[in-house]
């Protein structure tokens, strides 16, 4: 389900402005003040990041979803491929994240939420959305209070349209035991250049057979 990238296409001009602090520095300090929550000391690598969006139809995405986006690893990259008409909705627990996305990338359609992706349903459809084409992951699942990981799995399933995929990677397999039940196909994958390596997991929405 490869396609070319949109960034061939001409859209909004997204503009950075002045930072307060480095992405880096912003995701370190982050990490010190809540590791369970952000899960990994620094962030993903570009090769985790090429390999994870690969199998994304960006012509076809009018709604990318994200979670846990911290300082905008993947952030950035989406926006990069994502339509001019498209839209993309960050959802982060983390308010000090969330208000660092927001002065530091000024692109008119980046909508950054402070919030559980839990709740991803009716944050999406505050802003006017039913379904989501694409959602991307790096919460720590295994380290989720309990039912939180099996909550986001479940509303995940029923945000994506047929034909789309929630995009998970995670420093533990564990992850597979959340979203497995609630997807028809799985697909997994493994990225050795990261800190620590990942596993990759791409869990799809098929059709509805005719």
């Amino acid at each position: 389900m490869n396609s070319s990238p949109a960034r061939a296409l001409k859209g909004p001009r997204r503009l950075t402005r002045k930072r307060l602090a480095s992405p880096k520095l912003q995701f370190l300090k982050e990490f010190l003040k809540h590791p369970v929550m952000v899960g990994s000391i620094i962030p993903s690598s570009d090769r985790l990041i090429e390999k994870m969006l690969g199998p994304v139809d960006w012509t076809a995405t009018k709604l990318f979803v994200e979670y846990g986006p911290g300082v905008g690893t993947f952030t950035r990259p989406i926006l990069d491929r994502l339509a001019p008409d498209a839209t993309l909705i960050t959802i982060d627990t983390n308010a000090d994240f969330t208000a660092y996305l927001k002065a530091d990338i000024d692109d008119e359609r980046l909508i950054a939420v402070t919030g559980s992706a839990a709740d991803v349903e009716k944050i999406i459809a505050a802003h006017g959305f039913d379904k989501a084409d694409f959602v991307v992951s790096g919460l720590p699942f295994s380290t989720l209070p309990p039912g939180v990981g099996d909550a986001i799995g479940a509303a995940t399933s029923r945000v994506i349209r047929a034909g789309g995929a929630f995009l998970v990677y995670q420093f533990s397999p564990r992850v597979r035991d959340f979203i497995a039940p609630h997807f028809e196909r799985l697909d997994r994958g493994f990225e050795l250049w990261n800190v620590p390596p990942a596993t990759l997991f791409w869990a799809w929405r098929e059709e509805a057979s005719a």
